[in-house]
Parts: C-alpha cells; structure tokens; sequence
C-alpha cells in the first residue's frame, strides 16, 4: 500500500509576501480568534475552539522537508477548523525568525508552532508571545524549555544519532573514516544527534572507524554540495558520510552522483523518498532513513490546538489526541514523541510517496 497521506489534501496555496508566506483557504466558520486558554489547568474534556489561528515557523520557506511538514499542519488546521498558515526566512540564521515572531504576535495567532535555528536567540521574543496569551509548540528543533509549551520531538534523538552510525557502518563493513555533514552549527537536534553518533562510535565494534570531520552546509544547497567537495579534497580515502538534513544529503548525493566517488563513498543520514529516490535507483545512496514530516507538522498543529483549547497546558502525563495519529501522551520537559524513523532502501522506497 502508498503511504500517500501527506498527498491527500496537502494544496500549495498561492504564495504572499515575496514568497515568504504560504496559508490555508480561509475557513468558512465566522467565529471570532480564540483567546488562549489559561495554563492553570487542563481539561482533557474541553472541545477544540473553532478558528483557531496556527502559524507555522520553520527554519527557513523553500525547504521541502519543511514544506512537507508545514503543509501536514495547515491540513491538521482545517480538519479542526482553524487556520493555518507558514511564514519564515529564506535563510536559516541564529537571529532570523525574531522579526517573524514579532509579527506574528501583532497579529494575536493562537499558536506559533517553530523549529529553532537557534535554541536560545528565539526565546525572549518568544516570551512576549506567551505573555501574550499564544501557545508556542517547537518542533523538529527545540527551543530552550522557557520558550515554548510543548516540543513535538520527530524521533528519540539517541535512536536517530544511534541509528544513522550504524546505518553507515553496515555499509563500510564497520572500517573507516567518515565525516558528518550537518546544518547550522547551532541547530539543537543536529547537535544532539550528532553527541549519540559520537558516543555510539565508541563502541568496540566501530573501532576501525574515524570520525575525522564535521562540516556544516547551513541547509543551503550550494553550500553543502560545496561542503561535500571540500570532505572529499580533504579526505580522498574517506569511507562514508552522514547528513543528517534533508537539505545536505540531497546536496551531497548529486555531488557524488557525478563524481569518480559514486557507490565508494557510501552516504546515509535523512532524507524524503521522493528526494532521493534517484540516488537510491542509481546506487549513489544504499540506504538512509526518516520519519515522515508531513505527520510531524500534522502533530505539532493538533498540540497547538490542546494548548490554545486549554486541554493541556504542558505538563507531563497530559494527554491529547491529534487527529488520524492517534492519542499522545506528554512525557518530561514537556516533550512528545512522534515516533520510531522508517530506513527506506531500493527494496522499499518506492512503497512511500512524499
């Protein structure tokens, strides 16, 4: 069966504001914007207001990993009868989401649902956004606890730092150097993957393994296929390489797809199906894995929707339920777990599609 969920309904509504902003179809309901439910209690029994307004803030706009995960909450929006709405930088800076905030808070949205390109420089305008009365949800990549509610964490980070060394290991036969290419030095889940790659590679089994270099291609496409070449010069024995962004790993398959380097240095890290399907195909990438983004955004914007309903408030054991996903339950720090990655390869790749 295609998992085509993320298809179904998922519309690019006509982009605004230099192509900075992308929003759902206005609601046909005429209530007016829900105020924020007080966090003094939760009530797992109160209905979810009608027009809430959730805004999505992702790193940087054009990302098709963000693109995926933010369409996946405008739909959740419309299923609960709210709003949604991305906005965000073309570039993925420390400080460049504050002004995005600020708006937003002008604006008086229900709910910012954000994924931190820097854990600390979003957090005082974030502060005034709760002061507010919004609702802030980090996803993909967290904020420092005191700016947000709830963080909709993708997978356990150990399993993913774990995972994706011994992903890679399998495919060097456990010998070798290899390199990591990240995103933004700063970026919160990048970094605590990468601490788990580092642990897991002290293991015994991977003692013919060198971790030599890690690169950063700021999630810029020409930057980290730049970054790959300069691993490559640098290391012209490397073994393997991991990326654990959509955007460098898609930028370092096409630069070993063309190069003498193809099916000898093995990449793995996370990507979208329909992003490397391809390099899959052609033998450039063996295997990597994922979870899917577009149920990631879809929880994130049903967590907006209990905070700004006053069902939960945060705290841990909470419950909600998010729609075709099912119930979830708040665990420590205020955190909640989408679920387990999915490792996709020529044998299954072609059974997902987004």
């Amino acid at each position: 069966m295609r998992h085509t969920a993320l298809l179904a309904g998922l519309v690019l509504v006509t982009a605004a504001c230099g192509g900075t902003t992308r929003s759902d179809v206005q609601q046909q309901q005429s209530s007016a914007p829900a105020t924020a439910a007080s966090s003094a209690a939760a009530n797992p029994n109160a209905p979810l207001k009608q027009g809430l307004k959730i805004a999505f803030l992702p790193k940087q706009v054009n990302n098709p990993y963000f693109t995926i995960a933010d369409n996946g909450g405008i739909e959740a929006a419309k299923e609960f009868g709210g709003e949604g709405k991305e906005v965000g930088p073309s570039e993925a800076s420390a400080s460049s989401q504050v002004s995005y905030i600020n708006t937003l808070i002008q604006q008086k949205q229900d709910a910012i649902v954000i994924s931190a390109n820097d854990p600390n420089a979003v957090v005082p305008a974030l502060k005034q956004a709760r002061a507010a009365g919004i609702k802030v949800v980090s996803y993909d990549s967290d904020t420092a606890p005191e700016g947000r509610d709830v963080f909709v964490n993708q997978a356990s980070p150990e399993d993913l730092g774990r995972t994706e060394v011994q992903l890679l290991a399998e495919q060097i036969g456990h010998k070798g150097k290899i390199a990591i290419l990240s995103a933004t030095p700063n970026a919160t889940n990048q970094n605590t993957w990468i601490e788990f790659m580092k642990d897991e590679l002290k293991k015994p089994e991977y003692k013919d393994m060198e971790l030599v270099k890690v690169a950063y291609g700021n999630d810029d496409d020409q930057k980290s296929f730049t970054e790959t070449q300069g691993l490559l010069r640098s290391y012209p024995d490397l073994a393997g390489i991991i990326s654990p962004t959509t955007v460098g790993i898609a930028a370092a398959a096409r630069y070993l797809s063309d190069s003498p380097y193809k099916g000898k240095v093995k990449l793995t890290g996370l990507g979208t199906p329909n992003q490397l399907r391809k390099f899959v195909k052609d033998g450039t990438i063996d295997g990597f894995e994922l979870w899917n983004p577009g149920d990631l955004g879809y929880l994130a914007s049903y967590a907006g929707a209990a905070l700004a309903s006053g069902q939960i408030t945060g705290a841990e054991g909470e419950k909600f339920k998010a729609g075709k996903l099912g119930e979830y339950t708040i665990g420590a720090k205020g955190e909640v777990l989408l679920g387990k990655p999915t490792v996709f390869n020529k044998d299954n790749i072609d059974d997902f599609d987004f």
